[in-house]
């Protein structure tokens, strides 16, 4: 039995620079950090002695084969880049809902190829979970998603990340004193708006455009290092949410869904209410919205969206773990070899088998009493 936990994560400044499309060209540069809500992938060795040979469990429960029967993609072709084909059983469990704009389904990426890794007795680095659920989530799955959130689960902690236009990816940790941090942390507050969506379909209105969208996107950019600034020069930490509600204003340029009615409602009472800046998380057009609200005015703000959940947060520093690993004690191997040469019987419930034994008697009595010239 092998457990992961791996974080969700909050991308402050530079979304949507760090899409290979416009790195490769322009080069690119995010500030994000992950949070203490996970998602958890608890993997076993799956015993030959089931009617399937793997059992996936999430929102849905799948029975399979063969990993290529597998409809959850990321299961699927994970298993397929590890070239995986044993006996698995397979379980996610989250925090926080998915489709939230919390990092959570590259988050699921990094967990799932972790715990497969160990599951093999390998130890990857942080760096080689990053780039290969990168490469799995964008070559093989196909999504449109960007290159920061493998980065940020996968390391942990509050990091700039660096995107340069010859691929390479460089993580520089943000340092800062302890009090500086833990002011930066009572300063956010999460609200989830109900409002489920695809990142893949939000971002795929303006990724297959970011060049009309260079000046934004420039600025945006910009906006990294001038948030580093303030963090580390131990200027007014409202200039921190000063500078978020700058860079949303911008974001909501870049496409019609990244906002809407409901989210700019949202916004502006909780504007209304104290808060000096925030953003929704992720690609935009629902999931979390993220507010810097002084801790004098954070009761009026929860006030103001009393309808929505509140989840309060702390910033975490670990990444992608290994949190439970015991060894399989047992080889099955060599059973799954055999049972695959041999056609084995289904399995039946036992009130269909006594069914049918109980109408072959009937059949046979009423065949003996036409044998015998009686009347049925």
């Amino acid at each position: 039995m092998i457990i992961n936990r791996t974080p969700f994560r909050i991308s402050f400044f530079g979304g949507g620079t760090d899409y290979p499309s416009w790195y490769l060209k322009y080069g690119g540069r995010v500030l994000s950090t992950s949070i203490n809500k996970y998602c958890y992938i608890t993997c076993r060795a799956l015993p030959p002695f089931f009617e399937h040979k793997l059992r996936i469990v999430y929102s849905k429960i799948e029975r399979c084969q063969h990993y290529r029967e597998i409809k959850h993609p990321a299961v699927r072709e994970t298993l397929r880049f590890l070239k995986l084909d044993q006996g698995l059983e397979i379980h996610h469990d989250g925090d926080l809902p998915a489709r939230s704009g919390m990092g959570s389904s590259s988050s699921f990426t990094v967990g799932l190829l972790h715990t497969l890794y160990a599951h093999q007795g390998i130890m990857p680095s942080k760096k080689q979970l990053a780039l290969e659920s990168i490469h799995i989530e964008q070559n093989l799955i196909k999504e449109t998603v960007g290159s920061q959130d493998q980065i940020c689960v996968a390391y942990g902690g509050l990091n700039s990340i660096n995107f340069s236009t010859s691929g390479e990816i460089d993580v520089q940790p943000v340092t800062l004193p302890m009090r500086r941090t833990e002011q930066l942390n009572s300063h956010l507050m999460l609200f989830y708006t109900g409002i489920r969506r695809t990142a893949s379909d939000v971002a795929q209105e303006y990724v297959n455009d970011l060049d009309n969208k260079h000046k934004l996107l420039s600025q945006m950019q910009t906006m990294v290092e001038a948030s580093i600034e303030i963090l580390s020069s131990g200027s007014d930490i409202c200039e921190f949410g000063e500078l978020l509600h700058k860079t949303w204003m911008l974001k909501r340029e870049l496409g019609s869904n990244v906002s809407s009615p409901t989210v700019d409602e949202l916004y502006e009472r909780a504007k209304g209410a104290g808060a000096i800046g925030g953003k929704i998380t992720g690609a935009g057009g629902g999931g979390f919205l993220l507010l810097f609200v002084p801790p004098s005015k954070q009761k009026k703000v929860r006030e103001a969206l009393a309808e929505k959940i509140h989840v309060p947060f702390r910033f975490e520093s670990s990444g992608s773990r290994i949190i439970f690993y015991q060894p399989e004690h047992e080889d099955y191997g060599e059973l799954e070899k055999d049972r695959v040469t041999r056609m084995i019987s289904s399995f039946k419930e036992l009130e269909s088998i006594e069914k049918r034994s109980n109408i072959k008697d009937i059949v046979k009595v009423r065949k003996n009493k036409t044998d015998t010239g009686s009347v049925v």
